[in-house]
C-alpha cells in the first residue's frame, strides 16, 4: 500500500510537467506559423510522423540500441564518478589532486573523445560508451566529492563517539546529505550520456537515433528529424523516472515526512 501510495503521488505531480510541454506545444506552433515548415514542421505533422515512425520496425532496433549504449555508458559513469568522488570527498589532497583532471575531462567537446574514440574503438559500440563515460563521469564525481565534503562533520563525531561504526555513520548520515548533491547530477549526465550516445552514432553511423537522424539529414526530412529528437527526448524521460526516480524517492523519503499537510511540491 506505501508503493501504491507514492506511485499515485508521482503520477499526480506529473500535471506539472504535462503543462509545461503543452506551453513548449503552443510555441512550437507558433514558430511552425511564422517560419514555415522547412524551419520546423507543424506539431500535427510530426506527431503522425512520429506514430508512422513506431510502426516501423526499425523504431525498436534504434531505440532499444542507443537505450544500452547510454544506459551503459551511463551506469559506468555514475559507478567511477560516484566512487571516486565520494573517496576524493573525505581525503582533501585527493580531491586537490582529482579536481583539475576532471575540469580538463569537462573542458574537451565531446566530439573531441568521440574523433579519438573512433580512432581508438573504430566505429563500434566501444565508442559510444566510452564517450559517454568520458563526458558524464566529471559530473557525478563533482557532485559526490561536494556532497561528501560538505556534510556536518559534527554529527559524524557525534555518531563515532556513541560507537556507530564507519559504514553507520555513511548509511546515516552522510548518504542523505550526499543524496542531495548526487541526484541533481545524475540527471544531468543521463541526459548527457543520452545526448552524447546519439551525437557519437550520427558521426560514427552504428546504428541507433543517431544514425536514424543522419538519414532524415541526408534525406532533407525536417519532419523526420524532428520526429526523431522528440523519440530521443522521449527515451531520456523513460530513462530517468525508471532508473532514478523511484530510488530518489526511496532515498529522500524524509523529505515527504518532513513537509506539513497541504503543502506538497
Amino acid at each position: 500500500m506505501i508503493w501504491l501510495g507514492r506511485l499515485g503521488n508521482f503520477l499526480w505531480s506529473g500535471w506539472a510537467g504535462l503543462a509545461g510541454l503543452c506551453l513548449l506545444a503552443a510555441a512550437w506552433q507558433a514558430g511552425h506559423e511564422a517560419y514555415g515548415s522547412f524551419i520546423l514542421p507543424a506539431t500535427v505533422a510530426t506527431l503522425q510522423q512520429i506514430g508512422a515512425t513506431l510502426s516501423d520496425p526499425l523504431f525498436a532496433e534504434a531505440t532499444s540500441t542507443t537505450a544500452l549504449r547510454a544506459a551503459t555508458g551511463f551506469a559506468v559513469a555514475a559507478s567511477i564518478g560516484a566512487v571516486v568522488g565520494i573517496a576524493a570527498g573525505y581525503s582533501m589532497a585527493t580531491l586537490r589532486a582529482a579536481r583539475p583532471l576532471m575540469t580538463v575531462l569537462l573542458g574537451v567537446p565531446p566530439i573531441a573523445w568521440i574523433v579519438l574514440a573512433m580512432i581508438w574503438f573504430g566505429a563500434s559500440d566501444g565508442t559510444v560508451v566510452a564517450t559517454v563515460v568520458i563526458a558524464a563521469t566529471p559530473i557525478v564525481f563533482g557532485a559526490a566529492a561536494q556532497g561528501i565534503a560538505t556534510r556536518e562533520r559534527g554529527l559524524d563525531d557525534m555518531a563515532r563517539v556513541f560507537g556507530a561504526s564507519a559504514l553507520q555513520r555513511f548509511y546515516h548520515l552522510s548518504l542523505r546529505h550526499l543524496a542531495a548533491h548526487l541526484f541533481p547530477a545524475l540527471a544531468v549526465a543521463l541526459g548527457t550520456a543520452v545526448k552524447v550516445a546519439v551525437m557519437a552514432e550520427l558521426l560514427t553511423n552504428t546504428g541507433g537515433i543517431g544514425t536514424e537522424l543522419a538519414n532524415a539529414r541526408a534525406r532533407l526530412d525536417v519532419t523526420a528529424a524532428m520526429s526523431w529528437v522528440l523519440i530521443a527526448v522521449a527515451l531520456l524521460l523513460v530513462l530517468e523516472y525508471a532508473l532514478l526516480q523511484p530510488i530518489r524517492s526511496q532515498l529522500e523519503r524524509w523529505r515527504s515526512a518532513a513537509q506539513p499537510w497541504g503543502v506538497k511540491r
